[in-house]
């Protein structure tokens, strides 16, 4: 009787990793290794594209003596600069209002109490470019139909999903080098990869360029250039070593 309990006990303990499927899987990837010693890598990849959008803010300042008469200048000025954005075939969808606001302006004496002087009113909409040669030209006319106000560009990759794929791919095989080289001075080996966590990602936004205030007779082409932006991915990789 004690053989076939113990042929039972050994028949369920073969049977039960067999019926635990993924989460057998999930235990085998442990790093609890006592016969191995586990090193920790981070590893930036790179790679590179050009920007193949622009997004730049366009919106018109108004003065007033009262509050009524510098939305009304605003407003007008701001309809024509919709209009020719309707006309430079920039879509519904890439255009959003971005501020609105109106405010006193103030005179300030010693002794004395501000004294409101008048109004200044001011509405931008952030534009999106989806032909980047084109911004400048369109920036141009926007000037010429009352835009006063410019910031940007903030360019940009529309679809940055294979380049971030490139980046991961990347910072792998530098990861893996550097194990190899740790592994080597340490006399040992990298047996195989423990775990991989994506620590961040760029997708190569800069900082924000100052406000330009532009003037309507100005007469220099407005030019945007995208350059080239580089594309990064930062991985924590757990190596066993033997």
């Amino acid at each position: 009787m004690k053989t076939i309990r113990a042929l039972a006990l050994l028949a369920a303990t073969i049977a039960g990793p067999a019926m635990a499927g993924p989460a057998t899987a999930q235990a085998a990837m442990s790093p609890a290794d006592p016969t191995g010693t586990t090193l920790d890598v981070t590893a930036e990849g790179r790679t590179t594209r050009v920007p193949d959008v622009a997004t730049i803010r366009a919106g018109v300042v108004s003065q007033g003596a009262t509050a009524a008469a510098a939305l009304a200048d605003n407003a007008g000025r701001m309809t024509r600069v919709l209009a020719a954005l309707r006309a430079a075939s920039i879509a519904p969808r890439d255009v959003q209002t971005a501020t609105v606001s109106l405010q006193p302006q103030y005179r300030y004496a010693d002794g004395q109490p501000p004294v409101v002087t008048g109004y200044q009113a001011s509405n931008s909409v952030a534009v999106r470019f989806r032909d980047i040669a084109k911004a400048g030209a369109i920036l141009d006319t926007l000037v010429v139909q009352g835009a006063n106000q410019i910031d940007g560009p903030s360019l940009e990759i529309d679809q940055p999903d294979a380049a971030l794929d490139e980046a991961r791919a990347d910072a792998v095989k530098r990861a893996q080098a550097r194990a190899q080289l740790y592994a080597r001075a340490a006399g040992l080996q990298v047996a195989r990869i423990v775990s991989i966590a994506e620590a961040g990602q760029d997708e190569g936004s800069g900082p924000r360029p100052p406000m330009i205030y532009a003037r309507a007779q100005s007469v220099a082409k407005t030019a945007v250039e995208p350059g080239e932006r580089a594309i990064t991915a930062t991985l924590q990789v757990r190596f066993l070593l033997r």
